[in-house]
């Protein structure tokens, strides 16, 4: 399938709501950014465009793809055929007849689409008594033929042969009308664009929400119809009672008429509709009723994802109601109450074959489901190791259970960092790894504390000693001086006395110049250690200051932790 439904990622907030909301289970990718954002793109071979996430969405990330641009830019070259769906006239109540009246005035030519629903009814009308189908599923939703055609193929068989009213409308204005203009449906179904590329029958699908969107941007005003009418002066005969199928329930409401007596169930809305088809295929085919008539929107076509409409379900039920009464009127019958032979279908048999109203269709291959050892690497990633921890299902990551959600990570459309089991978990190791760290860092800051401490006074201790050496070299280099002077005083008198003897007195002054050089070396040795003392006692000083700095800093640190641990128990 080509891309219908789009992402605008700067808008997406991972919120999961789409994933949440969506019934297609292969649909949506998520992934973690760089920055730590969570994104959830589109997997369009598995997307069934049943646009529920665009309804869904509520920051615009999500918007759809039709061909209202390329239709209009087109209207003005060539006749184009317009095909206006029943919807149209519940969606836009007091605009419909204005816009099909300018597309007229554009040169095109307007088709009902209930008449082709009234084709859809009598072609299933006629299998059925034939015998040629046995139990179905009905196929006007395009949404629905896209996710069995994708998640459940073998219910194929099961669905309806016929086509949908919007490609039997397209098949009788191709076939026994013999018009070859290029054809436009006007929908609110995004699903659509998906069966007119795979059937080949229409060009273009032009949303009514788009299609007001374009008057709107270009100027262009739609006078509004105050009349309560739903007739219209098409190109071709009005539909009758095919313009209830947009309702839930329009199908089977259509073949009670022809046939009361059938075993019809219908489903509708993507809660409840995609899980019974789900059973359905479970189901064996005993169980089946006839007709099983489903649409993907909880209110039929009339509220669909295109609509645009600001209807309220009851705005629409009740429009629905005086369609149908008027619808009755137009339809004639042999017999009383409506209840003979059906003139239209009489017309049917001898206009139509049934042959020309069938489809086929195009299985994909369903993607295999990982077994519970294959998951189990997933589940541990997640951090869920016990069973209850595996049922934990609290749909958080937008799926119905913890097991699909680890599907979704074997399949590669998601990650374990968007399970919220696995994110408190982390959150929980990190919270115990932090609470470690700030008791060792406590420790560590008391134990720095008391050495800071003990060196304060030992450095106080050591200035007190380098004081002293301080003093005591003084002292020392004053008296050094003293006995120099003493000594060079002794010398000098052993050398000027002549009375001595001459080898004592040699031998004398050697020794006492000896005495002289050595006090000599003291006094410049004592005067080194004079000034190395005061360096040291600078440097003490200096050490002092940085001792209280660091003091300081583990006190603040200490506070500091403190109250980190408070914040934490808090939290």
């Amino acid at each position: 399938m080509n891309e219908i439904i789009i992402v605008k990622p700067e808008k997406c907030v991972g919120c999961n709501a789409c994933v949440r909301n969506c019934p297609a289970p292969e649909a949506n990718a998520t992934k973690q950014l760089d920055d730590g954002r969570f994104i959830t793109s589109v997997n369009n071979d598995k997307c069934i465009a049943c646009g529920e996430c665009v309804k869904t969405c509520k920051h615009g990330a999500r918007d759809y793809i039709d061909d209202t641009e390329e239709c209009m830019s087109q209207v003005i070259r060539e006749k184009i055929i317009i095909l206006a769906t029943p919807a149209i006239k519940t969606v836009i109540p007091t605009k419909w007849k204005g816009v099909l009246d300018w597309f007229r005035k554009q040169g095109c030519t307007i088709y009902d689409v209930s008449l082709g629903a009234d084709i859809c009814t009598w072609a299933h009308i006629r299998t059925l008594e034939q015998g040629k189908i046995g139990n179905i599923i009905s196929q006007p939703c395009a949404a629905i033929v896209n996710y069995i055609e994708t998640y459940q193929p073998k219910l194929l068989k099961n669905l309806s042969p016929i086509h949908s009213p919007v490609a039997c409308s397209a098949t009788y204005i191709k076939k026994y009308l013999r018009r070859t203009n290029p054809i436009a449906v006007i929908t609110p179904c995004i699903a659509q664009k998906a069966e007119f590329k795979e059937t080949g029958l229409v060009e273009y699908n032009v949303t009514i929400k788009k299609l007001m969107e374009y008057f709107e941007r270009n100027g262009i005003t739609i006078p509004t119809d105050s009349g309560e009418d739903f007739e219209y002066k098409f190109d071709d005969q009005q539909g009758q009672l095919g313009s209830v199928y947009p309702r839930p329930g329009g199908l089977r409401d259509n073949l009670w008429v022809h046939n009361p007596d059938l075993n019809i169930t219908n489903s509708e809305g993507v809660r409840k509709v995609y899980p019974e088809i789900d059973m359905y295929g479970r189901m064996p085919e005993s169980k089946h009723p006839q007709v099983f008539d489903v649409l993907s929107c909880e209110f039929g076509c009339n509220v669909g994802p295109a609509s645009g409409t600001n209807q309220t379900a009851f705005d629409v039920m009740a429009t629905m109601r005086t369609i149908e009464n008027e619808a009755k009127s137009r339809r004639k019958s042999t017999g009383l109450m409506g209840r003979g032979e059906d003139r239209l279908f009489k017309k049917f048999d001898d206009e139509l074959r049934v042959s020309d109203f069938l489809r086929s269709y195009k299985p994909s291959m369903p993607t295999p489901i990982p077994s519970m050892a294959q998951l189990e690497p997933i589940f541990e990633k997640m951090g869920m190791y016990t069973e209850d921890e595996k049922s934990y299902d609290c749909h958080a990551c937008g799926y119905n259970s913890c097991r699909d959600m680890a599907i979704a990570v074997y399949r590669g459309l998601n990650t374990p960092e968007n399970c919220i089991v696995h994110a408190k978990s982390v959150l929980l190791a990190r919270h115990s790894e932090l609470t470690r760290q700030h008791e060792r860092l406590a420790e560590i800051t008391a134990e720095c504390l008391e050495l800071s401490s003990k060196l304060k006074n030992d450095v106080s201790k050591i200035n007190d000693n380098m004081n002293t050496i301080g003093e005591s070299t003084d002292a020392t280099s004053e008296r050094a001086a003293v006995v120099k002077d003493l000594l060079q005083n002794v010398v000098a008198f052993c050398n000027d006395n002549p009375t001595m003897d001459a080898d004592t007195v040699t031998q004398l002054i050697s020794i006492l110049e000896m005495t002289i050089s050595a006090f000599s070396a003291l006094d410049d040795n004592v005067s080194a250690t004079h000034e190395s003392s005061k360096l040291i006692n600078k440097s003490i000083s200096d050490i002092i200051a940085l001792v209280g700095k660091i003091n300081e800093t583990l006190i603040k640190t200490e506070e500091n932790e403190a109250d980190v641990e408070e914040k934490n128990n808090e939290e």
